[in-house]
């Protein structure tokens, strides 16, 4: 992880977002300064939020769905029981 080395032995994925980090953290007054770049390093390791967006994505497209097909079996509901009869006045 901070170590730069990845699974792989190459450079690991998130050791640029440490670098700028650590960098921050070594040169500001207030660690609260560098919390952006803690933001994004903590990103890179978990995906929490590019997780909780796809939750939200996954969700809505569900509920379009489900509003598709109710939709879909109210109108043929109507249609099997007739649509009511017009009277015609001349």
């Amino acid at each position: 992880m901070a170590s730069g080395w990845g699974i792989n032995g190459n450079k690991g994925r998130c050791y640029d977002f440490w670098l700028d980090f650590s960098e921050c953290m070594s040169r500001c007054r207030q660690p609260t300064d560098c919390g952006l770049l803690r933001e994004d390093y903590l990103e890179c390791l978990h995906h929490s939020k590019e997780f909780q967006r796809r939750n939200r994505i996954y969700k809505e497209e569900q509920r379009k769905l489900r509003a598709a097909i109710r939709r879909r079996e109210e109108a043929a509901k109507e249609k099997a029981e007739g649509a009511p009869a017009v009277s015609a006045q001349h």
